[in-house]
């Protein structure tokens, strides 16, 4: 990737105002539908759609466009059992060593353990790396705000799966670099999340969980 930039025209939509009004409360009520799944159907789908949501991940802005992101997705049964029992193993550790009293009680309505069916039982994973810094000819070159570029990113995918009417999951076991050797990425990445993504079982359940409204998280000034 060239480092250089050509600076064009921008290509923009403008709306009036009525319809730029019906257009945001159209995405939100929308977007409000959206809830982490941990039960999915089997079914597959066409990959297509997951590669449409990862081309609109990849036009999340980031640090000097550096885009320091990769997605791998996995629809090998073989390869995702390999993933469950990695991450079982370290979820276990998580949840009987590493995570406070607090955190477990926190997490507790969530009906959540360190077993993970939905890792084999969606139809794909994709797992997010961030890119820590570039490598260029054998020369290290930096990488910028890599945490807040890939955080997008995420949320741009998850935002696209949704509205491509599929389910998904934000799964982020850690330690989790044994990733890196199983998907054959290279050292100067790290694994930050993994969502399994497919269709919700018919029988689906999630918690009744309660959204903070605009003015708990709104200041005007």
């Amino acid at each position: 990737m060239s480092d250089s930039t050509t600076m064009i025209p921008l290509n923009f939509n403008y709306y009036p105002e009525a319809e730029m009004l019906a257009r945001s409360e159209a995405y939100y009520e929308h977007m409000r539908t959206r809830r982490s799944v941990r039960h999915f159907d089997e079914s597959d789908f066409p990959e297509e759609i997951l590669h449409n949501a990862i081309r609109t991940a990849g036009s999340a802005p980031s640090g000097a466009n550096k885009q320091p992101w990769h997605f791998c997705v996995i629809k090998d049964m073989e390869l995702k059992k390999k993933i469950r029992e990695a991450v079982e193993q370290e979820e276990r550790e998580n949840y009987e060593r590493r995570f406070s009293q607090e955190m477990k009680n926190d997490i507790a309505t969530f009906e959540t353990d360190f077993n993970k069916p939905h890792i084999t039982t969606a139809p794909y994973l994709i797992v997010v790396f961030k890119e820590n810094f570039r490598v260029v000819e054998g020369i290290r070159r930096k990488n910028y705000y890599v945490n807040e570029s890939v955080g997008i990113a995420c949320g741009m995918l998850i935002s696209a799966l949704h509205q491509a009417g599929l389910a998904t999951l934000t799964h982020t076991p850690n330690p989790m670099k044994f990733l890196n050797e199983m998907l054959g990425r290279p050292a100067n990445e790290t694994p930050v999340m993994v969502l399994p993504v497919g269709l919700p079982s018919s029988d689906a359940k999630v918690p009744d969980n309660r959204r903070k409204s605009l003015d708990e998280i709104i200041s005007v000034f």
